[in-house]
């Protein structure tokens, strides 16, 4: 895994994207109990991501170029699949930009805080997301003030009150 969030680290060095963060069940690792996940979603600003279309043939490339082969819609990085996905909506860009920096072994990698994860489950809504999120809530402690904020800026205060109502 060092070797895949070093080659992440890479990529923002060499200017593929501007900024990245681990997002998803691996991101849940950081901070709780790992979830079973067989990849690692990584959520990414690019260069000149100002037309709606945004393509993320470079990163492929590069990555190719370096021995990494395509499956599906992962890159598989030193043995990993990792699926980038381009920060699609102001929630998830909200995250990677405020993103934080962890250690994982000897290698810096940035990921979605606790309280971005949530809320993207929160707004996600499937299945699995609420059974992690339940499971998050059951075994974390949230930043409650910051957390409150995220819903309130990103309009799901209701929808929480019906994950309470519902799961809690």
């Amino acid at each position: 895994m060092e070797k895949t969030f070093t080659t992440l680290n890479q990529l923002e060095a060499a200017g593929l994207v501007t900024r990245y963060a681990i997002g998803g069940a691996f991101a849940l690792s950081f901070y709780t109990e790992p979830i079973v996940t067989f990849d690692v979603d990584v959520f990414v600003f690019v260069p000149n991501a100002d037309s709606p279309l945004v393509s993320l043939a470079p990163i492929y490339d590069y990555l190719r170029d370096r021995g990494c082969p395509e499956q599906r819609e992962h890159v598989v990085i030193a043995g990993t699949p990792v699926q980038f996905i381009a920060a699609f909506n102001p929630l998830v860009e909200e995250g990677v930009r405020e993103a934080l920096d962890k250690m994982f072994k000897a290698v810096r990698v940035r990921v979605l805080r606790l309280e971005h994860l949530a809320a993207i489950m929160l707004k996600t809504g499937r299945a699995k997301d609420n059974a992690r999120l339940a499971q998050v809530i059951e075994v974390t402690k949230l930043d409650e003030l910051f957390f409150r904020g995220i819903l309130e800026r990103h309009a799901l205060t209701a929808a929480w009150t019906k994950f309470q109502e519902r799961f809690l």
